[in-house]
């Protein structure tokens, strides 16, 4: 992976986290970042989480949500303190996490934003979730994920 790195790993490096990295061969044709990463991976998609960045009362808020299910903007609001939320525009999202669409990490972002993990990961051993860059995943123990982002963990998953 010389040369590869991320801001997501160099995070986890930094922090001396266990995780595994995974790449595949991302195809720009695939109608799912997630569900294409389970396949290429050979991965339950249930473990494989995606990051989305919606606005909460006008600020940006991270959710993580299984690539199977739909990010419950209603849920994210009230997990995150607010009462409204709406899905942030691309180019507000990618500018404030440093990454482009597709490829988002809720680690290592530009801006510290806040983060809600849906409770589901907490089911599993190890999450995925995307390194930084589309075609690289990480393998981590949820409860690193949300510690390292100062998660709240809660049922958002529509």
């Amino acid at each position: 992976m010389a040369g590869k790195g991320t801001p997501a790993t160099a995070l986890l490096t930094q922090r001396k986290v266990a995780h595994q990295l995974h790449a595949y061969d991302h195809d720009p044709k695939h109608e799912s970042y997630g569900l294409e990463a389970a396949e290429a991976l050979g991965v339950e998609p249930d473990r494989v989480f995606k990051t989305l960045v919606a606005e909460v009362d006008g600020k940006l808020t991270v959710g993580v949500v299984p690539v199977t299910g739909q990010l419950d903007l209603k849920a994210l609001a009230a997990a995150a303190g607010g009462k409204r939320a709406k899905m942030a525009e691309a180019a507000a999202a990618q500018r404030a996490t440093g990454y482009v669409l597709g490829g988002i990490s809720p680690l290592g972002q530009r801006s510290r934003l806040p983060v809600v993990v849906d409770a589901s990961a907490v089911e599993f051993d190890t999450i995925y979730c995307s390194a930084g860059r589309r075609g690289l995943e990480v393998e981590l123990a949820p409860a690193d994920l949300v510690r390292l982002t100062s998660a709240t963990v809660a049922p958002i998953r529509g």
